[in-house]
Formats: C-alpha cells, sequence, structure tokens
C-alpha cells in the first residue's frame, strides 16, 4: 500500500514539475520574441537593403604638380565619405600625395579645392593607406579582389563581404575604356569589369556604386556585367572632362567641375537625409559641367528613386541589444543594422570639417574586420531603453516574465493535483457489496 502512494506521489511530482517547467521554457521564449519585436520597433525596420557595412575606395591615379586638382577630387570626396560616417577604417585611400608638400605649392602642407581656399582638405586628420608608388593597377586589384600579399597590413585591405555596400571613386587622365594610372600604366574597363566579376564570385560585396571622372568617363562602366552595381561617369564618349576653377596663387587647377557640383551637392545631404539617388543623378547639369555626365543602371536590382544617397556614402553602425550583466543567461543578442546619427543639426549643412569630439566614434560591423559596437542598450518587453538617455518604448519587465502572484497560484495549484491524486478512492481493491 505505502509503496502504490510513493509511487503515485512520484508521478503527480513529476506531473506538477513538468508542468512547471513548461510554462517557464514557454516564458523564456516569449520573453524573447518580445525583445526582438521591442527592439525592431524601436529602431525601426531593419535594413531591407541588405547591407550591413559601407566602404570606400578612393583612387587619384595621376601624379606631379599639374594634376593637383586630382588629389583635390580625391580628397573631397574622402572628407564627404568621412563626414557623413565612413570611419577611416573603412575607407582605402590611394593618392599619389605629391601636392600638399611640394617645393612649388606656395601653401605648405594643404590642399585646396576652391579658389578662395576656405577649406583645406589635406588638414591634419587624413590617412593615407596606397601612398606615392604603391599607387598602381596591380595593387588596386589586388585591393578589390582580395589577393594581397600575406605581409599587407590590414589598414590596407578591403575587409568586405556579401553584406557590404562599397563606393568606388577614380580619378585621373583617361581616354576611351582606359584609365592611366601616374603615366605610367594603364587600367581598362575590361579590367574593373573582371575584378568586380570575381569580388561577386568572392561574396566580397552587396552593392557597389562606381563613380569616375575623366575623359570618356562613361567608357569606364560599359563592360561590366556583374550584378548590383550602379554606375556614373562625368563625359560620353568623345568628350573631355574639364577643370572647374584655377587659383592664381596656387597656380594650377584646383579641382574639377564635375567632381565640383558633385560635391557641392552632397553638402546638402547629412547623416539622416533621405534624399535618393534619382535626386542626386537628376541634379546633374551639363552646363556648368561643360560635359554629359551618365548614368548605368540596368546591372542594378534596386529602383534609383528609392535607394539612398546614403546607402553608399554614409556610415552603418551595428548595434548589439543584450540583457542586462546580471543574468546574460536569459536573452539572446539582436543584431540591429541603423544609420550612424551624430549630427544633431540634420537642417544645416556642415561646410567644414567636424571636430574629432563631434564625429561618431563607431566602426562599420562586418564579419571580416569583426569589429561591433556593444551599445550600453537594455532590452523590455513591450519595449527598448537606452542607456545614458532614459528613453524607453512601452512597459513592463521582461525580466519578471510570470508575476509572483501567478508562481504562487501554479505551486498551489501542484499541489492540490498531488493531493487529490494520493487521496482518491482506491476501489478496485474492495470487494462487491451485494
Amino acid at each position: 500500500m505505502r509503496t502504490n502512494i510513493l509511487k503515485r506521489a512520484l508521478l503527480a511530482a513529476s506531473a506538477a514539475a513538468a508542468l512547471y517547467l513548461a510554462l517557464v521554457v514557454y516564458e523564456v521564449r516569449a520573453n524573447e520574441t518580445a525583445h526582438a519585436a521591442a527592439a525592431e520597433s524601436f529602431f525601426g525596420a531593419k535594413n531591407t537593403q541588405g547591407h550591413t557595412n559601407n566602404w570606400a575606395v578612393l583612387v587619384c591615379a595621376s601624379r606631379y604638380w599639374f594634376n593637383y586638382r586630382h588629389m583635390a577630387n580625391a580628397l573631397g570626396m574622402y572628407r564627404t565619405v568621412k563626414r557623413l560616417g565612413i570611419p577611416d577604417s573603412n575607407i582605402i585611400l590611394m593618392l599619389a600625395d605629391d601636392a600638399a608638400c611640394n617645393p612649388r605649392n606656395k601653401f605648405p602642407g594643404t590642399v585646396f579645392s576652391n579658389a578662395g581656399r576656405h577649406l583645406d582638405l589635406y588638414g591634419d586628420n587624413i590617412e593615407v593607406d596606397y601612398r606615392g608608388f604603391e599607387v598602381t593597377v596591380p595593387n588596386f586589384i589586388r585591393l578589390l579582389t582580395g589577393r594581397v600579399e600575406p605581409n599587407v597590413p590590414r589598414s590596407k585591405r578591403l575587409l568586405t563581404d556579401d553584406r557590404s555596400n562599397i563606393f568606388v571613386y577614380m580619378t585621373g587622365h583617361g581616354g576611351n575604356e582606359f584609365l592611366k594610372f601616374q603615366d605610367n600604366e594603364e587600367i581598362s574597363a575590361f579590367d574593373i569589369a573582371d575584378a568586380f566579376e570575381q569580388m561577386w564570385q568572392k561574396k566580397r560585396y552587396n552593392e557597389i556604386f562606381f563613380m569616375i571622372d575623366t575623359c570618356q568617363a562613361n567608357t569606364m562602366y560599359s563592360k561590366f556585367y556583374s550584378p548590383n552595381i550602379l554606375a556614373t561617369g562625368s563625359s560620353e564618349l568623345g568628350e573631355s572632362s574639364y577643370s572647374h576653377e584655377n587659383d592664381n596663387e596656387v597656380g594650377v587647377a584646383i579641382i574639377d567641375s564635375y567632381t565640383h557640383y558633385v560635391l557641392e551637392y552632397l553638402e546638402t545631404v547629412n547623416k539622416t537625409s533621405r534624399t535618393t539617388m534619382s535626386d542626386f543623378f537628376n541634379h546633374y547639369d551639363p552646363v556648368p559641367i561643360k560635359s554629359h555626365p551618365g548614368v548605368r543602371a540596368d546591372l542594378f536590382p534596386r529602383p534609383v528613386h528609392e535607394t539612398l544617397v546614403t546607402d553608399f556614402f554614409g556610415g552603418v553602425a551595428q548595434v548589439e541589444l543584450i540583457d542586462d550583466d546580471s543574468e546574460p543567461a536569459r536573452g539572446t543578442p539582436i543584431s540591429i543594422s541603423i544609420p550612424i546619427n551624430t549630427n544633431t543639426n540634420t537642417n544645416v549643412p556642415i561646410q567644414n570639417e567636424e571636430p574629432r569630439s563631434a564625429r561618431a566614434e563607431v566602426r562599420d560591423s562586418s564579419p571580416a574586420s569583426a569589429r561591433r559596437v556593444q551599445s550600453n542598450v537594455k532590452v523590455k518587453s513591450a519595449g527598448v531603453g537606452v542607456g545614458g538617455v532614459g528613453s524607453s518604448v512601452g512597459s513592463g519587465n521582461a525580466r519578471d516574465g510570470l508575476s509572483g502572484e501567478m508562481r504562487t497560484w501554479i505551486g498551489t495549484f501542484s499541489v492540490l493535483v498531488l493531493g487529490a491524486w494520493v487521496a482518491r478512492p482506491r476501489g478496485g481493491n474492495k470487494k462487491a457489496v451485494r
């Protein structure tokens, strides 16, 4: 008899424990679902373009003092992508770098892009990755395809993946389907097209925006055949690309016309702008540019009127939402890509280089480079609280889960089930009474 009672008690206890465990598992899964829903609600929809990091490859293919304007082109683009949020770690700058300290430079250590010399593009915070005679066709192809020598430092590598959007800008002297590198060698439209195809096969990009400023520039993207590439150039077949203005004090042309108007337009864009690539292309005016810029979008999967300029020129931060350190096992990290926004004034374009203290201290995230911004964010059920800001969405605490009252009711129910099971009549052993 006692053995049967013990067996029934054990069975009842097991049933109660199983019920309680099932409720706890349900609670944990519900909390994880609430985390994801709350995070997505707070930060907005996840990146629908499929990219989590942005990179820029900026190439000045010229050298010598009289090509001062080409260095100003590249440095102006460098300043713009940095201002819009792409960090130096995600920018590869190839530059002869023989203008700022050239003996003929009346303003040593500077490079200007306007006759008034209001903005020094060279400054004290540029990082030139490939300098002087390192700017070669083989190095450029190796950079794109990832076929660099083992001793090449990480700062000279394009550490992209299949979630990377890449902005490739090239400037220099060129012609029909070729661009000269430092008056020593040439790269052809076929070379760049094949390099992009290798990148696609090796999953080294999500989307590419290719821009080139040279004579007959539009011929340089005529041979592209890989998917997800948007391209633009400064001039048609048979057209030259002209300089914008000279500076009598500097003594040479200081910027090319096409790049000047591109940079002028981009000064109206900030990190949170909703300006599209269609807006950008529609701004082209052949009269002041003195040539006919072109656009090729047949390989690009998205409509240009839905593609943001900041999808290529801006930065993307990786934010990881985690639980409190006190209970690390309860939550699952959630990664969400959001635009970097460190500029509180979103209406006025930035005319001068941002001070270091105002720039975002963040890095683009890519599996290859393993850079991740750990955001001080605490996730709550039905909402997300941002550390240091004090804001939250919704109410309730995901950690509380089932309330204490609910847990009491579950315990009481389990005890009642156990008592009823033990105390139930055992009529199977009694004889029937006539």
